[in-house]
């Protein structure tokens, strides 16, 4: 351990863990407008499609990462303008015009590569291209990430709200006046200068996790577009410093390792992002399942309570649960005020939540009957489901639109709302 923190304070592993920081940042925020967008295919295909400017600035230039960094931008351009030409004038599907685009693109660059790298005095190692090198960035590469980090943050600030509407609504922006096109051409842009940034830390393969998956995590975890943005940059950073401390640590390829860091961030998410995580889902599903049960007990005590006939007998044969299961929901009632178990009797309380109840039921069996025209014998069930599901305020609309009816299909009377 002491090694590895002596080996964490060389100036390599330094210029390492600010670059990859800054790289995490700029994917993860362009990756929102990308994942939102259903352009994920599309960030895929500029990060393979430079190749080829790296190849030809290499050719008029050299090895400089000024030049590369032009030549990748202008094959990222070149890249987006061609899949937007197909999509527009050939008979040609959307992803296979991505298809085409990028791996033409990628094959050259590919080619182009292999042909240099056989001359003499010339070093330029794809598998470096493809998965990257962070261990060996440079003073010039920290310059460029910053200048690229500055430029997508002051852009994506400044243009939010044409990013925004032109995302979200692109008919409705084009009507306000906002240039979409010229909008998705500019955020190409940025894709391009996000891609060439990351080239040095993960490579052109594993660019698209470093821009989809924290994108993908932040959008389990919020639901407003500037909060997904600042918690989908957190966890590009994060992902990208915890990938290159593990990669240190266990002497292995870092770029692999950030894609994975990421992908188990996302995994986190899946299953514990409040409201949309899986486990959340799953005690969400319970709680609703537990108050059905318990908002089933009030209803038929309700109906035992109308009849004068409300007993621990009758009302455990109305619901056909076992004893204990019926006297531990009736106690839970109980401690809530809804039920007096001394009198064995719905309190004021209860009566009010039991007749709530029963009039969503009765309502929607008399709506179902008279504007859907469905059979007497066919309301009930479907009532006993949505009489669970539906608010105060919709129970109250269609009372109005069926005319604030006194009795159901059934002839049962439809209790009047309180007040």
């Amino acid at each position: 351990m002491e090694n590895y923190i002596n080996l964490l304070g060389e100036a390599w592993a330094i210029r390492a863990l600010i670059a990859s920081g800054m790289v995490g940042i700029v994917c993860g925020i362009l990756g929102c407008f990308i994942v939102l967008r259903n352009m994920s295919l599309i960030g895929d295909a500029l990060a393979h499609s430079i190749l080829p400017g790296v190849v030809f600035a290499f050719i008029l230039i050299g090895y400089h990462v000024v030049g590369f960094f032009i030549g990748a931008v202008i094959a990222g351009l070149v890249t987006a303008v061609g899949i937007t030409w197909i999509q527009h004038h050939a008979k040609t599907k959307n992803d296979a015009a991505i298809g085409i685009m990028f791996t033409a693109m990628f094959s050259i660059g590919v080619i182009g590569i292999s042909w240099i790298s056989r001359s003499e005095g010339v070093h330029l190692d794809l598998k470096d291209f493809l998965f990257g090198n962070v261990l060996g960035v440079a003073d010039t590469d920290l310059y460029l990430t910053a200048f690229v980090l500055v430029y997508v943050v002051v852009s994506v600030t400044i243009f939010y709200r044409y990013l925004f509407a032109s995302t979200f609504q692109a008919i409705i922006a084009q009507t306000m006046g906002i240039p979409v096109q010229l909008v998705h051409y500019f955020l190409m842009l940025l894709l391009s200068f996000a891609v060439v940034a990351s080239l040095q830390m993960v490579g052109v393969i594993l660019v698209v996790a470093m821009l989809i998956t924290p994108a993908s995590a932040a959008l389990l975890l919020s639901n407003r577009l500037k909060r997904v943005i600042l918690i989908s940059a957190a966890i590009g950073f994060s992902s990208a410093i915890a990938g290159l401390l593990i990669a240190i640590y266990l002497d292995t390829t870092p770029g692999p390792a950030m894609a994975v860091t990421a992908t188990f961030v996302y995994l986190m998410a899946v299953f514990f992002a409040p409201e949309k995580g899986l486990l959340w889902r799953v005690l969400r599903k319970q709680r609703q399942r537990s108050r059905v049960f318990f908002e089933d007990c009030l209803k038929k005590a309700f109906n035992l309570h109308e009849q004068h006939a409300l007993s621990f007998d009758n009302l455990l044969e109305a619901l056909g649960w076992r004893p204990h299961t019926l006297r531990r929901r009736l106690r839970y009632l109980a401690d809530r005020g809804l039920f007096r178990l001394d009198t064995f009797e719905l309190s004021e309380k209860g009566l009010e939540a039991a007749q709530r109840l029963v009039r969503a039921h009765r309502l929607w069996e008399t709506y179902l009957a008279d504007k859907m025209g469905l059979s007497a014998d066919q309301i009930h069930d479907e009532a006993e489901r949505f009489e669970h599901l539906l608010p105060d305020h919709l129970l109250d609309e269609v009372d109005e639109v069926l005319g604030f009816p006194t009795t159901d299909p059934h002839g049962e009377p439809i209790p009047a709302r309180k007040g």
